[in-house]
């Protein structure tokens, strides 16, 4: 007998809660060493789980460092589309302990919330999903999804997503699809639903400048032979110009510009600009690119950011020198049409045709960076998956971005597929910090949404 999406997921709710608080319990810390023996027992019972639920194809995916999880669910009509879901199983470290009001890797049901590490990044947004593709089966009395799912959760994404890249190559053909979903964003409000269309990259330099062989005595020497601090202040100020964009040649070259539709809708979000300040570290004032708001200086614009300088004398009392060299910590934020590498050789000419004679310059880049990613608003994904959540929430969902990065451009560009974003998480959820938490109602709705999306993606991508 069909049954109706919510009174299934109303009646799965305390057994899928459940079975949640029992991967939560996992401490799958990618980024120590000592817990992956853990990593992998949280890829082993998600796989088991998977089983269970009735994916017919389950497999851990072995790395040279940490496994991934696949799992397989083909579509009753062999023509139809193929949607890959993507999350990541494995969670941040914990420290400081002293933080947490109850044990990170104990779930904690309080208040409507779930509270444990992972709660929501990443464990209870890829798990929705179990729930939703099970409602959406007993809704429509098939046996089989009306697009394929391949789930792929990966268990290194808190520690740089480092062998991803190779295990999308090395499975390509499995992975074959014609839609990414990413479940591992937020949304602007718990009664304000919002698909996020885009993820910032980044690329960072190490700046040395060098002067003389050693420091000077400033009276002997000051004034008439470069100070590589000067140098250093003079070129990091004329890294932006007077309305706050960034100087380096061809910076700006190929970067996606805001649409008057995306501009519109993101002035219809509720922002409160002096609130925002104050989590900002109590900041007194906005400031950025002439010509954008605060949001779309976040999420849609390029930047260039002093991470920190150095040199010279910095400890208790006076030294009266010129100091040998100069350090400063630069990174950049990318928006989609920016390339990291780009970025990274347009500085190094920048710095080579900024450094006064006299000084020496040296930049050093930690790797590759991470390449931006973004979702046009109109494309057929987008548009069903927004269909699919305005069902869910009753209201029409508006559109994000976000400012942080992580392995979605891999996805796209290594599979060759659009990504969708479908995710319930909250600003206000402390990923990353101590009391992570996720709400509970938010998750049965990203459970609904869940449901109605792998019709709409069937309709939609064909």
């Amino acid at each position: 007998m069909q049954v109706d999406v919510l009174d299934y997921i109303n009646a799965g709710r305390d057994r899928f809660i459940a079975d949640l608080r029992e991967w939560l319990a996992i401490p799958s810390i990618s980024g120590d060493p000592r817990y992956a023996g853990d990593v992998r027992r949280s890829a082993e019972w998600l796989a088991a789980h998977l089983k269970a639920q009735g994916f017919p194809t389950v497999e851990v995916w072995e790395t040279p460092g940490l496994p991934a999880v696949f799992a397989e669910w083909p579509a009753e009509d062999p023509g139809a589309p193929a949607v890959v879901v993507y999350g990541h199983h494995d969670v941040q470290p914990v420290e400081p302990l002293s933080e947490w009001d109850t044990d990170p890797f104990t779930p904690v049901e309080k208040d409507g919330r779930l509270i444990a590490r992972g709660a929501s990044d990443d464990k209870g947004q890829v798990f929705f999903h179990t729930l939703g593709i099970r409602a959406g089966l007993a809704t429509s009395g098939r046996q089989a999804p009306p697009v394929t799912i391949k789930l792929l959760v990966e268990g290194e994404e808190e520690s740089g997503s480092v062998h991803f890249p190779d295990l999308l190559r090395t499975h390509r053909d499995r992975l074959a699809c014609d839609a990414i979903v990413i479940s591992d964003t937020t949304m602007w409000a718990a009664d304000v639903p919002s698909m996020c269309t885009g993820m910032r990259g980044l690329t960072e330099a190490e700046l040395t400048l060098r002067g003389p062989s050693s420091d000077l005595h400033s009276g002997s020497f000051g004034g008439a032979v470069p100070n590589p601090l000067h140098a250093m202040a003079a070129m990091l100020a004329a890294l932006h110009d007077a309305d706050g964009r960034v100087t380096l040649p061809g910076f700006y070259d190929g970067v996606v510009p805001l649409t008057a539709e995306e501009r519109e809708l993101f002035a219809r979000l509720p922002f409160d600009e002096a609130a925002w300040l104050r989590t900002a570290g109590d900041s007194r004032a906005a400031y950025g690119e002439k010509g954008y708001t605060t949001l779309e200086r976040v999420w849609a614009r390029p930047t260039a950011e002093i991470n920190g300088m150095w040199g010279g004398h910095t400890g208790p009392g006076g030294k009266t020198i010129v100091p040998r060299e100069a350090h400063a910590k630069i990174s950049f934020r990318l928006v989609a049409g920016q390339d990291p590498i780009k970025v990274q050789d347009a500085f190094k000419e920048w710095v080579a045709a900024n450094t006064p004679v006299g000084v020496e310059a040296e930049v050093s880049v930690p790797g590759g960076g991470v390449r931006p990613c973004f979702s046009p608003i109109g494309s057929p994904g987008v548009q069903a998956a927004r269909r699919a959540m305005g069902r869910a929430f009753g209201t029409e969902v508006l559109f994000t971005r976000e400012g942080g990065s992580g392995p979605e451009a891999d996805l796209a560009d290594i599979l060759g597929a659009p990504l969708v974003f479908v995710a319930v998480g909250l600003d206000d959820d402390r990923i990353h910090a101590a009391n992570e938490k996720v709400e509970i109602a938010l998750l049965l709705k990203g459970a609904e949404t869940s449901a109605y999306l792998w019709e709409e993606l069937a309709d939609a991508l064909r």
